[in-house]
């Protein structure tokens, strides 16, 4: 944890893209700070800067400029396989589409992330499912679930590491208001034991129920 006690602290965070001849400012000096525990929805229209944010907390990309913190990690300088240890043991990602692989069983996605890092992570995997209401369809292919199972499918898989940060990607926008609802239910759920969710979503209601809204628009951020 660093001296400001911030799990996720970003400063003047920039990020470029080129586009043929043209300059893309995915971020503007961008400023988020998150303390542990905090259940952050980041709220803004298509475009405006909310995958590039995650992106960069999640350790996926770098930013062009300015500075990112994550735990006790400077990631802007750090080489691709510690970044790849961050992403393994620090960070959970939920997502819009489920990616779950359609030829492994319930169980068998749930450990999959874990596989190399646990020797008891079928354990792990089976208690998972449980919390999430799942432990009936452990042996069940993704195609004979619900879409809100399935989504508690990928919540349960990316809590296998026991990550510190959650990042939810849209998590609810293939569901149903009735399953929507389920889903951030259980995001407070595992929020109330400590984990840190920051979650894009479209969806203002679903943002009223998180801790504090961060709105994001052409790359600027502002609380």
């Amino acid at each position: 944890m660093n001296n400001n006690g911030y799990l996720i602290h970003m400063e003047s965070v920039s990020k470029d893209f080129r586009r043929g001849s043209e300059t893309i400012h995915a971020l503007r000096e961008a400023n988020l700070s998150v303390h542990p525990g905090e259940f952050i929805a980041v709220v803004g229209h298509s475009g405006s800067g909310k995958t590039t944010l995650m992106n960069i907390i999640g350790c996926l990309d770098r930013p062009t400029s300015g500075y990112v913190r994550i735990a006790d990690h400077k990631i802007k300088d750090l080489p691709e396989k510690e970044l790849t240890q961050i992403r393994k043991t620090t960070i959970g990602f939920v997502f819009q589409q489920f990616f779950l692989i359609p030829t492994l069983t319930v169980l068998q996605n749930v450990m999959l992330p874990g596989l190399f890092a646990r020797q008891n992570v079928e354990k792990r995997a089976r208690e998972l499912l449980g919390l999430v209401g799942l432990k009936n369809r452990l042996s069940h292919l993704p195609d004979q679930l619900s879409g809100g199972e399935m989504q508690r499918v990928a919540i349960a898989r990316s809590l296998i590491n026991n990550p510190s940060i959650l990042l939810a990607d849209e998590p609810t926008g293939n569901l149903d208001s009735h399953n929507a609802g389920n889903i951030i239910s259980m995001f407070e759920q595992f929020n109330r034991t400590g984990l840190t969710i920051v979650m894009v979503t479209h969806n203002p209601d679903i943002a009223t129920r998180c801790s504090k809204i961060v709105h994001i628009e052409d790359g600027c951020l502002t609380a």
